[in-house]
């Protein structure tokens, strides 16, 4: 199996010479099975470079898996340029939304309005499908099942369990860990604390054992008591649930768009120092784009 990083950064796409080395793209992640299968992870402005070199390929058949639909996870699906040629098949998959009562299309229908778009869908050469998950049921993509899985974050976000030919990978998404949102010894907190501990056994179901761990690292510790509820996670965090599931691999992503490379290098080298006896075993790396782990 091979990952390969077309986006690594959170919230809002940061080019310039700052972030030159780790890259300015929002989330996406090419995921190619040993058989060429070809699933992508997020469709952020990262998506658009990815698609440029699949026209070398072409026709080709691209399962996107969308984690949730905040802008910069899906701002670069207009722009994927399969779509505009004949003979290519997007299939998008995704949640369900309670609030607006649709499926992943809408996804597609409100970034093609014609006010924001010059495209609209039903110009678009290329076959468009529609695969609307529900959490915990896996699908089969070619040679890989596919498993979603109900994080934690202000909107449905699923993380995604890729499992083909006895490998594995699991992308967080936007993923803040549970928490209890009552005090001790006020009204509600050991009915809430129930809920945090069930949420948080199926989330280490879903991890264990993985081989490869890509996830939300947007905070540090310092940083986190002010963001809270926001639906992000740490490096601590990210360290603490790759060492309990046993993952082989844990890629930090979602930069925090603020952040310079140097500075970037700068608190996940501190993050590593503060988390050195829980990191004991895992091979932690900085997510970079273009970067290729194959395994």
């Amino acid at each position: 199996m091979k990952v390969r990083f077309w986006g690594v950064r959170g919230s809002i796409a940061s080019p310039g010479p700052k972030t030159v080395r780790y890259g300015g793209n929002t989330t996406c992640i090419e995921i190619r099975t040993d058989h060429n299968e070809l699933i992508i992870l997020d469709a952020g402005t990262g998506i658009f470079p990815l698609s440029q070199t699949l026209l070398a390929e072409l026709p080709i058949t691209a399962n996107v898996l969308i984690t949730h639909s905040h802008w910069d996870h899906i701002q670069g699906l207009p722009f994927f340029i399969p779509n505009f040629i004949p003979g290519n098949t997007l299939r998008l998959h995704g949640s369900f939304d309670p609030v607006s009562g649709k499926g992943i299309e809408q996804v597609m229908a409100v970034q093609l309005q014609y006010s924001y778009f010059p495209v609209r869908e039903a110009e678009m050469k290329a076959h468009i499908e529609y695969v609307t998950l529900v959490p915990g049921e896996s699908i089969q993509i070619g040679s890989a099942v596919v498993t979603p899985y109900l994080l934690n974050h202000p909107v449905i976000n699923f993380g995604y369990r890729i499992e083909s030919d006895g490998k594995s990978v699991f992308f967080t998404g936007d993923h803040e860990p549970p928490y209890n949102i009552y005090e001790p010894g006020e009204d509600g907190h050991e009915e809430y604390q129930v809920f945090v501990d069930d949420k948080a056994a199926m989330i280490h179901a879903a991890l264990d054992g993985v081989d490869v761990f890509i996830a939300d690292c947007s905070y540090t510790d310092a940083e986190y008591p002010a963001k809270r509820g926001w639906g992000h996670g740490t490096y601590s965090m990210s360290i603490a649930s790759a060492r309990k599931a046993g993952a082989k691999v844990l890629f930090c992503t979602h930069h925090e768009p603020t952040r310079s490379d140097d500075a970037l290098e700068k608190v996940f080298q501190e993050a590593l120092a503060a988390n050195a006896a829980v990191a004991e075993g895992v091979d932690i790396r900085l997510a970079r784009e273009g970067d290729v782990y194959e395994f």
